[in-house]
């Protein structure tokens, strides 16, 4: 099976044609060939990802109604009632690469790779920055906000001081995988709970897409699956 992008009771499968509301786009847009605009996917990868209305408006540059345009359309052209259902829809971008690898059997085994990412709650990201990058000599990789990434001898660090880190335990372990929705399903099939859908986190310089999905252990740790993929 072929996975592509599914909505609501129509399943896996959506034809974009018969979803398309032309009324909802603005005058002068050009019309879309794929269920939803670039910037509605935006949104649902946010809303995947479990931000909030306000959260996705700062991330944006936008304000919080137009969020909540976005959200209405979403919810429209995909037939979904809520907010959670868009979290835990699958569907994916038009000509997306990961629509072209076929969905594991049940029973397949997950592979799991090295850990890609580890995440760190920090309070004061000025007072941490200056620690790992001189005193602890770790290559500083960028910084994006509240976020500041850095290298560890091939393994990413991520400090993370954004409010919604803040009381929710300390570290995340991030494992990579080559097919990210594949592993989540085989892990779904073992009576593994995610927090959502897989969806992008960003998007490098050079057009690679890292992705993620969420989800915890018997004890309610954080842990993820990401995946990096050339769009």
């Amino acid at each position: 099976m072929i996975r592509g992008g599914g909505c609501g009771k129509r399943g896996r499968e959506i034809l974009a044609q018969d979803s398309y509301n032309p009324s909802m786009a603005k005058p002068g847009r050009p019309r879309s060939a794929d269920v939803l605009t670039p910037s509605e996917w935006e949104v649902v990868h946010m809303v995947r990802h479990g931000m909030t209305n306000r959260r996705i408006a700062v991330q944006r540059g936008t304000s919080v109604d137009g969020v909540k345009y976005h959200l209405d359309n979403i919810r429209a052209k995909l037939d979904l009632p809520s907010r959670a259902a868009i979290r835990r829809w699958d569907g994916l971008p038009l000509n997306h690469p990961f629509r072209s690898t076929a969905m594991p059997t049940p029973g397949t085994p997950v592979s799991l790779g090295s850990i890609g990412q580890v995440a760190q709650t920090v309070k004061d990201l000025d007072a941490c920055l200056p620690f790992y990058k001189d005193t602890l000599g770790m290559t500083h990789l960028f910084t994006a906000g509240q976020l500041a990434f850095f290298d560890c001898d091939g393994t990413r660090l991520m400090l993370d001081a954004l409010p919604e880190a803040q009381g929710n335990g300390n570290s995340v372990l991030y494992f990579m995988v080559e097919d990210i929705h594949g592993a989540q399903a085989s892990l779904t099939a073992k009576g593994v709970r995610f927090e959502g859908e897989p969806h992008k986190i960003f998007t490098h310089p050079d057009g690679t897409e890292e992705w993620m999905t969420f989800f915890r252990d018997p004890e309610v740790n954080m842990l993820a699956l990401m995946s990096r993929v050339r769009a």
